[in-house]
């Protein structure tokens, strides 16, 4: 579950809305228009996240302040469950599902070297080694179509999460001003891009179990944020 910041409230956004958010975001990206396998790899946009959709219908508190735990604070279990989950759901996809392989050990890198994080790291390299075989390709390839990927992501999280931090990824930057997004240098081709994603407002506050928590999450108001992307040089 991402976790927006709104007064006195919360916003809650699933990770699969804002995996599809992030698809509809990057689907304007120009030069993606003259990639080869650009539907392989908006369906890697819109899907990398599928694996949270179990999680996201079952919150649960994070026992350090009693407060919903987001994405970022649920248990090493639950990170490292949801990335092989997504992959066996695309398996279909060899290369939308080795792009997503490629997120998981990107995404995580900072724990590469811990001990913990081992299995899991082990896993999504031979599960994208394996997917990469399979679709003929190469690896220079990969790298190359998952610049979308990551760019897309980062541009949704950002929005999201409301993070007012400039964010960095590869030669872009991207930054969030009240509620507008923008990236440079402009992957958009000076068009503006209007936005929208779903979440339950549910008020800030600790609670004493997960099922106080689900229960209040289930009853929360179905609310719309809304906002724009644009490029600049």
């Amino acid at each position: 579950m991402i976790v927006r910041p709104a007064g006195a409230d919360l916003h809650l956004i699933t990770q699969p809305d804002h995996a599809h958010l992030a698809a509809t975001i990057i689907e304007h990206a120009v030069t993606l228009a003259a990639r080869p396998r650009r539907d392989a790899i908006l369906l890697a946009v819109a899907e990398h996240d599928n694996g949270w959709a179990e999680e996201d219908a079952a919150p649960i508190v994070n026992p350090a302040n009693g407060r919903l735990a987001d994405f970022v604070n649920v248990p090493l279990a639950v990170r490292h469950r949801v990335w092989p989950r997504a992959i066996r759901r695309l398996e279909q996809h060899p290369w939308t599902a080795a792009l997503v392989a490629q997120h998981a050990l990107v995404v995580y890198d900072r724990y590469r070297w811990e001990a913990e994080w081992t299995p899991f790291f082990e896993g999504m390299a031979s599960a994208r080694d394996s997917l990469l075989e399979a679709s003929g390709l190469t690896f220079d390839e990969l790298v190359s179509d998952y610049e979308f990927v990551r760019l897309a992501d980062l541009i949704s999280l950002i929005f999201c999460m409301a993070i007012t931090q400039p964010q960095q990824f590869g030669h872009w930057t991207v930054q969030f001003f009240g509620d507008h997004v923008v990236v440079s240098p402009d992957p958009f081709g000076n068009a503006t891009i209007p936005i929208e994603v779903g979440a339950r407002a549910l008020r800030d506050q600790s609670f004493r179990s997960d099922d106080d928590l689900r229960a209040a999450v289930s009853a929360a108001t179905n609310v719309t944020v809304r906002g724009t992307v644009s490029g600049t040089p």
